[in-house]
């Protein structure tokens, strides 16, 4: 134990003297360390300066900063910025006709070795033959995975993995956009494949039965979660139980579809005459040009252009709608019937939405339902203009069961309140100072420009009004306090609104002790129960059945 105790000794005093040894060379080469490298020298080092001889300089007098800067203001709200300058990019210099026929918006950007090509097609769900419910969607996701005439799904796959591509087909209600990106080096393969992903797909078997198997498995779970519910219920309120949006796949819809189901499909609408291209990225704007027209020709087939898109929609009748859901919170949805965005309107409606919900915490139902009641964590409202039939008005939140009522009552409140009460002078300024003074974020990448500018061509708004961009903030900044009580009379109908609750029925109807609201004392009161639908068959489920 005695040469234990010895040993450790002998270790800490050697420790000590190495740790000595260390700071004492250190401080001997400090100096040289701080030298400035012009200074810094193989030569025999300055002497150091004793630690009493080194002194801290002193410190210059204080200057407070309204002396040196006495332009700063002393409270945020006082700053004064220039005024914003910006011009949005101008769709003609991007926009082209190639020989096929078909528009391509063609931007040029060298900032990455990289490309995206964007092509919309004129399809979607609304030209599905009934009975076939699923077979847009269907057909989009096989041309990507399906694999092509000289390549089995697997090698398709194997393929773009090795060129770090990206290749999906997504086919919606009114569109099936395709996505290729890559990098630039790689372009002249990348239409390559492309092009036969879109001439020639294979739709392998393995590919289709995995396909149908995977949507079957998300119609099961339709109703796991109340907010799949609710968008359902939404829908078939606001736009009518038999318009083509509330035609959901069905089990039997889905069983029904077969590899030439799938061919009919893409070879009757995936063809040039129904394209519009947005391509950006590291290329020569002819080069890209010429690339394009290449990629186009001769396409093997065409078919008919699409016809027009149903707008015959049916609003439900006023009053609350219930879904029973055990589930801990409501989810609300009051809606009114609503407005397309060509309407001369849509300026002030978009300015009257953002004060009334749309515009976060400056808004009266967030400060309001969040702020001032603590109901929910979000709460706000949404008035987006349809492009071929008019999208409705919505206000919306999550609430306890029992303060649904109360939190309904609050958002009546405040919609009652903009038709009669004109908004303030910092309302107004606030909400077109937002949508001016964000407005450059729209084109902020030329993956934005390309694809707006396609989009806008797209949807025949480029046709009908080709300044819309150039002239939106104008629009906006028109509005005034009267334009938004005009439009706010103009819309905000209490007596027709339509009120979805998705939630514990029962508790829901009960009401909050501290508040003397009920569903039956609220302007509609009108109270229906909607059943569950069956996920297999989207049909209602009446209670007592099996």
């Amino acid at each position: 134990m005695k040469k234990l105790i010895r040993c450790i000794a002998f270790s800490t005093v050697v420790l000590f003297a190495a740790v000595g040894s260390v700071a004492l060379a250190q401080d001997k080469i400090a100096p040289a360390r701080l030298l400035p490298p012009r200074q810094q020298t193989t030569g025999p080092l300055p002497p150091t300066p004793s630690s009493s001889a080194r002194q801290t300089p002193p410190e210059p007098p204080h200057e407070s900063i309204s002396a040196t800067a006495p332009h700063i203001p002393n409270r945020p709200e006082k700053l004064k910025y220039p005024p914003l300058k910006y011009e949005p990019p101008n769709p003609a210099d991007y926009r082209t006709v190639l020989k096929s026929g078909t528009v391509a918006y063609v931007v040029p950007d060298h900032e990455l070795p990289l490309i995206n090509i964007r092509i919309l097609v004129h399809t979607g769900d609304y030209v599905v033959p009934k009975g076939k419910e699923g077979l847009a969607a269907l057909t989009g996701y096989l041309l990507s995975h399906g694999g092509t005439k000289s390549m089995t799904a697997e090698q398709l796959e194997e393929r773009l993995a090795f060129l770090a591509a990206g290749l999906s087909v997504d086919c919606g209600d009114t569109s099936a956009t395709i996505n290729l990106n890559l990098l630039s080096k790689d372009v002249d393969e990348g239409f390559k494949i492309l092009r036969e992903v879109l001439t020639e797909p294979r739709f392998q078997d393995d590919k289709i039965t995995l396909a149908k198997d995977q949507t079957m498995q998300g119609i099961r779970q339709r109703n796991d979660e109340s907010s799949n519910i609710e968008g359902r219920e939404r829908g078939f309120l606001a736009f009518g139980e038999d318009f083509w949006v509330n035609r959901y796949s069905t089990a039997a819809s889905i069983e029904s579809l077969t590899k030439g189901d799938f061919q009919e499909f893409h070879r009757k609408w995936f063809h040039p005459d129904n394209f519009v291209i947005a391509v950006n990225g590291d290329f020569d704007r002819d080069t890209m040009v010429s690339q394009l027209n290449l990629f186009l020709r001769d396409w093997p087939f065409t078919g008919p252009k699409p016809p027009e898109i149903p707008t015959d929609t049916h609003f439900a009748k006023p009053g609350i709608y219930v879904v029973d859901k055990d589930v801990n919170q409501g989810r609300v949805a009051m809606m009114l019937p609503g407005i397309q965005r060509d309407d001369p309107d849509y300026y002030a409606v978009i300015v009257m939405n953002d004060v009334l919900g749309g515009g976060g915490f400056t808004s009266h139902i967030m400060n309001r339902v969040r702020s001032d009641e603590g109901l929910a964590y979000s709460a706000g409202s949404s008035f987006p203009g349809g492009i071929y039939y008019p999208l409705t008005f919505t206000a919306g939140f999550q609430s306890k069961s029992r303060t649904v009522p109360y939190a309904i009552s609050i958002v009546e409140g405040e919609m009652k309140q903009m038709t009669e009460h004109p908004i303030t002078d910092a309302e107004l300024n606030t909400s077109k100072r937002s949508y001016i003074d964000r407005f450059p974020r729209t084109f902020a990448t030329k993956t934005q420009v390309a694809t707006t500018f396609a989009f806008d061509e797209f949807t025949g708004r480029y046709a009908k009004d080709p300044h819309y961009w150039h002239n939106f903030r104008d629009n906006i900044d028109k509005v005034s306090k009267d334009d938004v009580q005009r439009v706010a009379k103009r819309f905000l109908h209490l007596d027709k609104l339509v009120v979805l609750i998705v939630g514990q029925k029962d508790e829901i109807m009960k009401g909050h002790p501290d508040h003397d609201i009920t569903l039956a004392k609220l302007s509609n009161a009108v109270v229906t129960e909607l059943p569950l639908r069956d996920p297999l068959t989207m049909k209602p489920i009446m209670k007592g059945s099996n």
